[in-house]
């Protein structure tokens, strides 16, 4: 079971990294408490809690790696999501790989990325 999504953002890199390892500009974009750092082994807490897990592996600009669940979930189980960025020209791809999630969440997840990242993240960036 896995997740790919591939989305292009007229933004750097750069803006797009910080965006997701920035607290404040995290909770600026979705509207919901977060606390989330660019530094590795750090906890995650998103959408005010729902979200939850841990930076695995972060290479700045270019990518991150984070343990991460759903509040819903079982107890102890606990997902990977493999965020990587791509210049190219005046866009950035990103490209998300998320895999190790309980079955049956496949559905939810994916549009759950459209709704609760990509489309809030491309109104944030403008």
């Amino acid at each position: 079971m896995a997740i790919h999504q591939e989305v292009r953002f007229k933004a750097s890199p750069e803006k797009i990294y910080a965006a997701l390892t920035s607290g404040k500009a995290f909770g600026q974009i979705t509207g919901a408490p977060a606390e989330v750092t660019a530094v590795e082994g750090q906890p995650i807490s998103l959408f005010g809690g729902q979200i939850t897990g841990r930076n695995i592996e972060l290479v700045p600009d270019k990518s991150l790696v984070q343990a991460w669940r759903v509040g819903a979930w079982p107890s102890g189980v606990y997902s990977i999501v493999r965020i990587t960025l791509e210049k190219e020209g005046d866009q950035t791809k990103l490209t998300l790989d998320h895999t190790g999630y309980p079955n049956g969440a496949a559905e939810h997840l994916e549009g759950g990325w459209h709704k609760m990242y990509w489309e809030p993240l491309r109104a944030y960036l403008g």
